[in-house]
């Protein structure tokens, strides 16, 4: 099992991340709670697996 980010991005299209080092349920759960708020911004859920260093 790995960590999850939720991003956003704005009507810009600049990317944010939201939060990080969530479990993947916990991970969707807050954006879909972002996104029930209805605001124009997209939020997603990413793996953070690609993000180790070597």
């Amino acid at each position: 099992m790995g960590t999850f980010r939720v991003m956003r991005q704005d009507d810009n299209g600049n990317r944010f991340t939201v939060a990080k080092g969530l479990d993947e349920a916990e991970a969707r759960r807050l954006a879909g709670e972002f996104e029930a708020r209805g605001h124009k911004q997209l939020y997603w859920v990413e793996s953070e697996a690609g993000d180790a260093a070597p």
